[in-house]
């Protein structure tokens, strides 16, 4: 569970791009997400297919195309 964030908004939140469903991420894919980053990822949501992270910061999903971090 992604601390701070409803499980009740959790499950209609979809991504801004295809619309596909959203999971918390594990940190094998918080850990990909951040290699390119100044600082590491501590939260975030992953699209259905696995490959867009979208990071979550002070407890804000940031559901915006480019915020998005290709997990490929």
């Amino acid at each position: 569970m992604i601390s701070g964030l409803d499980p009740d908004l959790l499950a209609i939140l979809c991504c801004p791009v295809t619309h596909q469903s959203l999971h918390p991420a594990n940190a094998e894919e918080l850990g990909r997400a951040s290699a390119p980053l100044d600082e590491p990822l501590t939260e975030g949501l992953v699209r259905e297919d696995g490959q867009v992270l979208y990071p979550i910061r002070k407890g804000i999903p940031l559901l915006v195309p480019e915020e998005g971090l290709l997990l490929t």
